[in-house]
């Protein structure tokens, strides 16, 4: 029977590798500036400030980008409840500073996005800061999970976020929405590779209880949705809209992640491991 270890013994085991993997992440990630990618010559002052208030005319976006740029912020948004379900896993030395930066670039997106569709005058300030009290009242909250359940959740999480991204770049709606886009997805595919790869040193570690995990937060993985202004969810709308489809899940975000992991070609699993395998085998 394979060894299994404690989210306390994991935390310390894997500690070196997070070490390790933060200083890479930090070397290569780009250190972009959102204040760069705003056209603030375009912006004016609504009514309250002399100017005036904003009408759907306004607004050179089409439908779809509105749509994805909405939801991106409003899921930035709720980053404290996120740095919050992350956090209370993750309170110790270099996970803690892991932490710690993953915050700091997501804090970044919402910056950028916020910014841009106020000073675009892309959709309703109005009703965003509505939604935006009503998500972030509302708050995240995750079951309790098991350490290297929350490592490949996230993996998962970060990589249907690159996706989101990169069909909004591939809109082609304008110079700036697509640089926007393309900058969110670079930072999410290498929050998905780091925490990638820490599901791989837990993998070699303990492989029956990291491949139950896999399998468990396939079953369960939603992408995080909110409430549109308008009314209606994200993720009904995203899907019409062709920039994430739940129904590719499988295609576009679990199957690079397992076969990165090596799930189907591992040697090393006892009967556990081959009982949660078998629960993979259509992403194979």
């Amino acid at each position: 029977m394979q060894k299994t270890l404690t989210d306390r013994e994991l935390l310390s085991e894997l500690a070196p590798v997070v070490e390790t993997n933060l200083a890479r992440h930090i070397e290569v990630a780009e250190g972009w500036q959102p204040h760069d990618l705003v056209p603030w010559a375009d912006g004016r002052n609504f009514e309250f400030m002399g100017g005036t208030d904003w009408s759907p005319e306004q607004s050179q976006l089409s439908e779809t980008a509105a749509l994805a740029l909405t939801v991106s912020v409003l899921v930035a948004d709720n980053l404290p409840s996120y740095h919050r379900e992350l956090g209370k896993y993750l309170r110790t030395g270099p996970w803690w500073r892991w932490v710690g930066r993953w915050t700091a670039e997501e804090n970044r997106h919402e910056i950028l996005i916020r910014n841009y569709l106020m000073v675009s005058r892309s959709v309703d300030p109005v009703a965003l800061e509505r939604a935006r009290m009503s998500h972030m009242v509302a708050g995240f909250n995750r079951p309790s999970l098991h350490l290297i359940d929350v490592l490949v959740a996230s993996a998962f999480e970060e990589a249907a976020a690159a996706v989101r991204h990169r069909n909004t770049a591939a809109l082609g709606e304008n110079a700036y929405v697509t640089a926007i886009a393309n900058k969110l997805a670079a930072d999410d595919e290498l929050q998905a590779e780091f925490f990638a790869d820490l599901v791989a040193a837990a993998l070699d570690l303990v492989p029956d209880q990291a491949l139950r995990a896999i399998a468990d937060q396939v079953a369960a993985f939603k992408v995080p949705f909110v409430e549109l202004p308008g009314g209606g969810s994200s993720d009904t709308a995203l899907a019409a809209a062709g920039i994430y489809d739940p129904a590719r899940e499988g295609e576009l975000v679990f199957a690079p992640l397992l076969k990165r992991w090596n799930v189907f070609g591992r040697t090393d699993l006892g009967e556990a491991g081959e009982a949660a395998r078998a629960e993979l085998t259509q992403y194979h």
